[in-house]
């Protein structure tokens, strides 16, 4: 389990999320949506320490304590990240970005055993594993930064808007990937703009406004949940 209590998270002095508390099972996909500004990407970065936490924040994951930890060391009880933007390596194949993923991994044999687990999630990334990464196409791009994440056999997997730029057949395709990673028994939490979509594939959704957190249950009954359109929309 993963577990957030009290966190207050921002960046230096500007305060960005004000005493949310969230608590997640493993095994389950999770949306994080709300209006810009709302703190949906900050979640992901105080879980992957690159926010700056108040005093009396705790994350907790499997009852040991995240907070003071550096990102490198939250691989290894892990937790993976994968940040907005498809960053790869364009000038190394997608089999050599993929390999960087587990740059740490001492054991060779458990180094093959992940990359042919992750050649198993995204096939297209087998077929084109000698090929230039510039040279895949966008959604090619986001199988390609999810699976090096998924290098390491992470536990935890945070996604920082997987969907953006994607056209909604690609949107399609790439959250029923991440669907199927969630139900290998990893937990995924991942920002979205694209609410909607986001909550019709996700078990559970988080909303927030403002810094706070507004609501959290299960997708499909926040999806008919009048509350939800007043987070977006505003009004009575």
């Amino acid at each position: 389990m993963l577990s957030i209590h009290n966190l207050n998270a921002g960046y230096e002095e500007l305060k960005v999320l004000k005493n949310v508390d969230l608590e997640f099972q493993m095994g389950e996909f999770v949306s994080i949506i709300g209006p810009n500004g709302a703190g949906k990407s900050t979640v992901l970065k105080s879980i992957f320490n690159i926010a700056t936490l108040e005093k009396g924040s705790s994350i907790k994951f499997e009852d040991k304590e995240l907070v003071g930890l550096k990102p490198y060391q939250l691989i290894f009880e892990g937790v993976a990240y994968v940040p907005q933007g498809r960053i790869n390596f364009a000038d190394l194949t997608v089999e050599e970005n993929l390999l960087i993923g587990n740059y740490y991994l001492k054991d060779k044999k458990v180094s093959e055993q992940n990359l042919e687990k992750v050649y198993k999630f995204f096939p297209e990334l087998h077929k084109f594993k000698k090929k230039l990464s510039y040279a895949l196409s966008g959604g090619q791009q986001q199988m390609l930064a999810i699976g090096r994440a998924m290098m390491l056999d992470p536990k935890v997997l945070l996604l920082d808007e997987p969907s953006l730029g994607l056209s909604p057949k690609l949107i399609k395709e790439t959250f029923a990937k991440i669907k199927e990673i969630a139900e290998s028994g990893v937990l995924v939490l991942m920002v979205e703009q694209n609410a909607k979509k986001a909550m019709e594939c996700t078990d559970k959704t988080v909303v927030l406004e403002g810094g706070e957190l507004k609501l959290f249950g299960k997708s499909k009954d926040l999806l008919k949940d009048p509350k939800l359109g007043k987070v977006f929309f505003g009004g009575e």
